[in-house]
Parts: structure tokens; C-alpha cells; sequence
């Protein structure tokens, strides 16, 4: 997998399209014209220096150094190009998923108030004034959890992750969450089967760090389990660790995407048919705050048949 990885590296129209620029302004073709300057320099060098110098390893020796130099110089150019890149492509990404998420739930806001105020507030029944409140309540929500998630990630990129380490009882904060999401499992027709170990040991970590990846790995489960089925929640200490995981019958991820799930603003394709609000960035900050306390994160998916997510953290 590592190795079909790095040789997509050179697949020049697939990095270009990757980051939507045209063939001529893509930091991989840059670097092959950059590659066939070095080559012809270098073949340049060595046969001007044959012409001049009578003795042929030193004209080896600087036709050798003036093309290393040349190289490292393409190389550093090259890597600044593709990082100039992949912020462009990742501010285009956040554009377009910021737009898209913050859309329907305005229009579902803006739809609410028109018929509040077009029926006039005393010719609205009781059932449909709390319809309506109901709706603007849920769409504003969805528009709170999505600055909330902004504002995590702009905090952990500029000052990192500050934690505040406590002694934390995962049980307690697991079964606080399962009890909190009944409801909504409740209404997705979905069974939350929930199985902790008795009597486990407190971890040293930042209670409120950890909350937001357990609230994410419940949430992603009901919220992409899009019929009738069971997620199962489960804490457990292996040797030194505390792992918890999250098993769901949901969608699942498709292959090619899976070794994108982890990075900002990725959303797996299969997920976007079924119109299911999210920001791309829960999975994000999960691994981001699993990776500052020194643990693991991962998952197995397959299409259709759901996924299962995990993360261990060492007992200190």
C-alpha cells in the first residue's frame, strides 16, 4: 500500500487534478521541467569542462556537484510550490464544505420564519408553532456544532493542544454520552449495546479533550447508520491501555478513501448521497487529540457493511 502510494507521487495529471490546477502550474510537472534543466546542465557542464580542463574526475566531480546543488534547490522550490498548493486546494475545500453545510440549515431557518410569518403567530396551531421551533432549533445546532469545530481546529493549528490532566473515569464519561445519545438513536431506530469492564483505572488525561472524541465516535455511528441496526460501544484495559470502540452496521468507507478519513475537511464519498450534515473535521481532531496523549487511533471499514472505530491510550 506504501509503495502503490508513493509511485501515485509521480502521476503528474492525477497530483494536478488532486489539487485543481492546469498541467503548467502543477509542482510535480514543474519539478520533471526543473529534472530536464538539471540533465542538460549537467551534460552541458561536463562537456565545456572536458573542452577546458585536462583532468576528467575533476570536471566529473563539478559537473557531479553542480547538479546536486541544482537538484536540492529544484527540490526546496518544489516542496514549496506543492505546500503553496495544498493550502490553496484546502482553502477551496473549506469554501465548499463550509457553504454546503452552513446552506441547508439557513434555508431550513429562513423556510421556518417565512411560514411563521406569512400564517401570521395567532393562526399558528400549537403542534405546528413547536414543528417550527423544533426546526430551528435542530438548524441551529447544526450550525453551532459547525463553528464550534472551526474554532477547535483554528485553536489546536495556531497555539496547539493545551491540555488540563486530571484523574478521569472513562467509564463514567461513556455511559454520561451513551445515556445522551439515546435519544437520538432512539428516533434513528437505532440500539446502542453498551459493554464497559468493571472497575477500571483512571486515566491521567484532559476529560474535556477526551469528550470530544467519544462524542464523535458515537455521533458518526448513529448518524451514518442509515437503517435499522446496533452500535456497539465497548471499554476495555489491555496491558497498559484503555481502549474504547465503537462498532456500527452503517455505510461504511470505500477502500480508496480510507487513507484520506483522518485529514482535515475529508468527507468519504459514499457519505454525500445520503445528505448527511458533517464538517469533515471530527475525525480530524479526534486523531489530533489521541496523537497528544500519546495514544492510538484507527479503524476497519468496508462498504455497506459498516465500521468500526477505536482508539487506546496509555494508564499512567
Amino acid at each position: 500500500m506504501k509503495a502503490k502510494n508513493f509511485l501515485q507521487q509521480f502521476n503528474i495529471f492525477k497530483q494536478c487534478k488532486k489539487y485543481g490546477l492546469p498541467l503548467w502550474e502543477c509542482p510535480q510537472f514543474l519539478f520533471v521541467i526543473m529534472g530536464i534543466v538539471i540533465i542538460i546542465t549537467a551534460i552541458s557542464t561536463y562537456l565545456i569542462g572536458t573542452r577546458y580542463l585536462d583532468n576528467p574526475e575533476t570536471v566529473a566531480l563539478i559537473t557531479l556537484g553542480l547538479a546536486m546543488v541544482l537538484f536540492i534547490i529544484s527540490f526546496i522550490i518544489n516542496k514549496s510550490l506543492e505546500m503553496l498548493a495544498e493550502a490553496s486546494r484546502m482553502k477551496s475545500e473549506f469554501v465548499r464544505i463550509v457553504s454546503h453545510q452552513l446552506r441547508a440549515p439557513l434555508t431550513n431557518l429562513k423556510w421556518s420564519i417565512e411560514m411563521m410569518i406569512s400564517e401570521g403567530l395567532e393562526n399558528v396551531r400549537e403542534k405546528q408553532l413547536l414543528d417550527f421551533i423544533r426546526t430551528l432549533k435542530e438548524n441551529s445546532n447544526r450550525m453551532e456544532e459547525l463553528v464550534n469545530n472551526l474554532l477547535i481546529v483554528s485553536r489546536m493549528e495556531k497555539d496547539g493542544i493545551h491540555e488540563k490532566k486530571e484523574n478521569t473515569d472513562l467509564e463514567k464519561i461513556v455511559n454520561q454520552f451513551v445515556s445522551e445519545s439515546k435519544a437520538f438513536a432512539d428516533s434513528s431506530n437505532i440500539q446502542l449495546k453498551l459493554d464497559c469492564q468493571k472497575n477500571l483505572p483512571t486515566v491521567f488525561i484532559d476529560p474535556s479533550k477526551i469528550k470530544l472524541v467519544i462524542e464523535n465516535f458515537i455521533d458518526n455511528a448513529i448518524r451514518y447508520t442509515k437503517k435499522r441496526g446496533i452500535v456497539e460501544i465497548k471499554l476495555r484495559k489491555y496491558k497498559n491501555n484503555i481502549c474504547f470502540e465503537v462498532k456500527d452496521e452503517g455505510v461504511g468507507i470505500p477502500k480508496e478513501d480510507q487513507k484520506y478519513i483522518f485529514q482535515k475537511f475529508f468527507r468519504a464519498r459514499n457519505v454525500l448521497k445520503y445528505q448527511t450534515h458533517g464538517s469533515g473535521l471530527g475525525l480530524f481532531i479526534a486523531k489530533s487529540v489521541i496523537d497528544k496523549m500519546g495514544g492510538k487511533i484507527g479503524f476497519e471499514s468496508k462498504e455497506e457493511k459498516g465500521s468500526t472505530f477505536w482508539f487506546k491510550i496509555p494508564i499512567r
